[in-house]
């Protein structure tokens, strides 16, 4: 489901002293599955060498003295025609020019001019050269061709200056690149709704009542509905996690704020799947100072939340929003019976469940191994296998789904 894996990129390289970055580029792009083919302008080629981006994309690598070569009339256009993207990265404000005034006196601006692909470009340079107008007018120029300009940055420059400049860096650009690369995928045109982590119900302006989970699978779900092409939402309980590049993020701390927000968006969805950790109960009388120690209560009573998903299923009976519903289920016991019972009182699409004390499975794990449930008498468990391939699983599953509705 990777969008990157299998395409093919161009990856242009102009002379900015950035161009140490671009190795990197190179390097995760292909590690992310793509054929990589550079192309390096003679400035470029002073700051970094061919052979740098050969040992890491095992490819060759394009330098302007292939224009005098056998093939020097077809090199571009065998370059451009077949590129899925095109991504300069440094990308100088003398070749901004050049592309939006269509010069083609090299082979990066030749074969610019032959790719039928979307450009992406990353400027670096001083900020008084980004800012500068004849710069902004070309960059308008190319935005309005359907371009894509990421950054630049604000920050430390080569002139000792710090200003908006510095090329955006590699593992960005790869979001930047994923995300672009998933658009007209099979969840195109799609909403999905993805919840994420364990919430925190106060106990005191201090303290909260929570759970041990980490979002990480909620968050793959994001990143796996993102990949299919969806306009992915992601509602996350608290959690150290970045999400990816295009996801729509929607921070709430309470099972009330996940509710309240839930319903919103749910309401013109496609798919919702709930894989946050909800609070089942929170503190009925929540203190308004800090407890102390030395005036502990003897107990504290507890009140149940409201049950987001059974209010999914009344609103959706009315509706039939969201399509399709997928629920999860954290147990310690009787995997599949709870499961079922779960999937059918709240008249889910699909369950899935885990045993969160098995080791390998479950909260703060990288890896988790499931039991998926559908309607009816359906099942199948996975194995062992990391959260992403899991939440893929759970993707392709619900595309299935959406498909027959």
């Amino acid at each position: 489901m990777n969008p990157i894996h299998g395409k093919r990129i161009l990856l242009g390289v102009t002379g900015s002293i950035a161009a140490y970055k671009a190795v990197e580029l190179a390097s995760k792009l292909t590690q992310a599955g793509a054929e990589v083919d550079v192309l390096l302008t003679d400035a470029a080629t002073r700051f970094v060498s061919p052979l740098s981006f050969q040992s890491v994309t095992g490819r060759a690598a394009h330098t302007d003295s292939e224009l005098w070569g056998a093939e020097a009339h077809v090199l571009h256009v065998n370059l451009g025609r077949p590129a899925d993207l095109f991504l300069i990265a440094p990308v100088t404000a003398n070749t901004i020019a050049k592309i939006a005034h269509g010069l083609a006196d090299n082979l990066l601006s030749l074969t610019a001019l032959s790719a039928r692909c979307v450009l992406m470009i990353a400027p670096a340079m001083d900020g008084g050269m980004f800012a500068a107008p004849a710069n902004q007018e070309n960059l308008q120029k190319l935005i309005a061709r359907g371009a894509i300009v990421v950054g630049p940055e604000e920050g430390h420059l080569a002139s000792g200056l710090s200003a908006r400049g510095r090329m955006t860096e590699p593992a960005d650009l790869l979001e930047r690149v994923r995300f672009q690369l998933s658009r007209g995928g099979k969840l195109s045109g799609r909403k999905v709704v993805v919840t994420a982590g364990g919430t925190q119900e106060p106990l005191d302006p201090v303290r909260v009542l929570t759970n041990r989970s980490s979002g990480k699978q909620g968050f793959a779900l994001a990143q796996a509905a993102l990949d299919a092409g969806a306009d992915a939402v992601l509602v996350a309980a608290p959690s150290a996690l970045c999400h990816a590049y295009g996801v729509r993020r929607i921070d709430v701390r309470t099972a009330e704020e996940m509710r309240r927000v839930v319903l919103t968006e749910a309401a013109d969805a496609d798919a919702l799947i709930m894989a946050a950790a909800v609070a089942d109960f929170r503190p009925a009388d929540p203190a308004k100072e800090k407890i102390k120690k030395s005036s502990a209560p003897d107990s504290i009573r507890l009140e149940p939340t409201a049950d987001i998903l059974t209010e999914i299923g009344q609103t959706r009976a009315k509706t039939g929003r969201p399509c399709v519903v997928v629920g999860f289920s954290a147990e310690t016991q009787d995997l599949e019976p709870n499961a079922r019972k779960k999937l059918d009182a709240k008249r889910l699409d699909l369950i899935v469940a885990n045993e969160v004390g098995r080791p390998g499975s479950g909260f703060e794990s990288d890896t988790n191994r499931v039991t998926i449930l559908s309607a009816g008498d359906g099942s199948e468990t996975l194995p062992e296998m990391e959260k992403y391939r899991v939440a893929e699983a759970i993707i392709e599953k619900v595309t299935g789904l959406l498909e027959k509705k």
